[in-house]
């Protein structure tokens, strides 16, 4: 009788640690990464917007404004044309 006691034991804390592995284990990891990955997200984002703004900046001085915009606008239409140029075919 205490070797199926033994056994009944190991058997429900078999069950304990796949269902712990099902289930709190993915929502531990899910948590960590939504937790590290917004504030990554927003930095790296503010880190974009910032690069932009001084690139903005910087071509401003010597072209004026308006060139500066024309410039940037050119640059993001041709990263555009090429991005779109890579894309897959088999989407449409």
């Amino acid at each position: 009788m205490p070797e199926f006691a033994a056994k009944l034991a190991d058997f429900l804390e078999s069950i304990a640690v796949k269902a712990r592995a099902l289930t709190v284990d993915r929502a531990n990891r899910a948590i960590v990464i939504a937790g590290l990955g917004l504030p990554i997200t927003v930095l790296a984002l503010m880190a974009v917007v910032f690069l932009f703004m001084t690139i903005h900046g910087a071509l401003a001085v010597p072209l004026g404004d308006a060139a500066a915009f024309g410039i940037l606008t050119g640059l993001f239409g041709l990263a555009g044309a090429l991005v779109w140029s890579k894309r897959s075919k088999e989407s449409s």
